[in-house]
């Protein structure tokens, strides 16, 4: 079988790469094994303009959370889903220096960050004694809904391989690569936490953290919004299911859950929700972080049929449409990559034999 690229991965990164080059003629094959715990599958799916205590705004904010909102809205239009939501993030303050800082933000004309006019509105349902804020706009991607039906289209016009990639069975040669079977121009790593050990790339700093989260039904709790004291609470497609967390571990024996995690977020949950809620699920995986909280996007500086779109991190969900625009730009136009992405930055680290 020939194609013009092998895409290891349908993730969020897979996902969209895969789609802009469809939507500009060109062949794909995406193998995927659908490992339960992949990045994406267990992510939240919050798109955030601000990140951390300090509410420091993210990295491209600019560029990225407009462009997040149009890419997601598209892709939800064509697949007949909805792949976005706007769930403003509710800050619920945990002590009165976390009520100053953000008041002092407010101060500084910060365009996302407010203050919440209704201070007692929540009572019904939270226990906060310092106030809360409000984090505006916050999106919410729908992996649960986009992934599944994007890999039902490539499956059903023969585009999707759902295997194992064996990088024993790759041959790259400069103007194409051939895997078992299949010839292509070339092959594009989004396949997360396996390029860790990828041999063309396992010199790229990346820094994985594991993060844990819990899947709770709490009926009767608005899912207008994402809600925040010490952890995310964030609402999910199906009726009355949130995802709590998460965690960012860097120190830690296996990517796998612990009781640790679901005792103390249930111990939270307790102390700050004055509803029942259920726990009826417990995820846990790694991400695909980097050093410099950079992804890695581009071609191997010594293989230009071998390619990457990965180290999304945290913010994949927003990032990962951004910049597989802009690699499938690169690819077909010779279009540039930003600079603090492109994995050319590396060159020096990836051509050592």
């Amino acid at each position: 079988m020939t194609t013009d690229f092998l895409i290891i991965g349908q993730g969020v990164c897979g996902t969209f790469l895969s789609y802009y080059l469809q939507k500009e003629g060109r062949s794909v094959i995406v193998m995927d094994d659908a490992y339960p715990d992949s990045p994406s599958r267990i992510a939240a799916g919050i798109i955030n303009p601000v990140t951390g205590r300090r509410l420091v705004t993210v990295w491209k904010v600019e560029e990225v959370l407009p462009y997040a909102w149009q890419a997601y809205t598209e892709i939800g239009t064509e697949l007949s889903i909805n792949a976005i939501s706007q769930k403003n993030i509710i800050d619920f303050f945990p002590n009165p220096f976390m009520r100053e800082s953000f008041l002092q933000k407010i101060e500084t004309g910060d365009q996302y960050v407010h203050a919440y006019p209704e201070q007692n509105h929540f009572n019904t349902f939270f226990k906060y004694e310092f106030g809360c804020g409000e984090i505006r706009p916050v999106y919410t991607a729908h992996l649960d809904n986009l992934l599944p039906a994007w890999r039902k289209v490539l499956n059903a016009a023969g585009f999707l391989r759902e295997e194992s990639f064996d990088i024993t069975a790759l041959k790259v040669s400069s103007d194409h690569i051939q895997y078992k079977d299949i010839t292509a121009r070339k092959v594009i790593f989004c396949d997360g936490p396996a390029s860790f050990n990828n041999p063309y790339f396992k010199q790229l700093p990346f820094a994985p953290n594991k993060g844990e989260a819990l899947i709770a039904e709490i009926p009767g709790l608005p899912e207008h919004n994402i809600y925040k004291k010490s952890m995310m609470l964030v609402p999910l497609p199906e009726k009355d299911l949130f995802w709590i967390g998460a965690s960012y571990v860097w120190d830690f024996d296996d990517a796998g859950p612990t009781v640790v995690f679901r005792e103390n977020t249930e111990k939270v949950m307790k102390e700050w929700l004055k509803i029942p809620f259920k726990i009826v699920a417990h995820r846990s995986g790694l991400r695909p972080a980097t050093l410099e909280r950079r992804p890695f996007a581009g071609l191997h500086p010594l293989h230009s049929s071998v390619g990457i779109l990965n180290g999304m991190g945290t913010k994949g969900c927003s990032l990962a449409p951004f910049f597989a625009r802009q690699l499938t730009d690169y690819l077909l136009y010779d279009l540039p990559i930003a600079k603090d992405a492109d994995v050319r930055r590396f060159e020096k680290i990836l051509s050592r034999r």
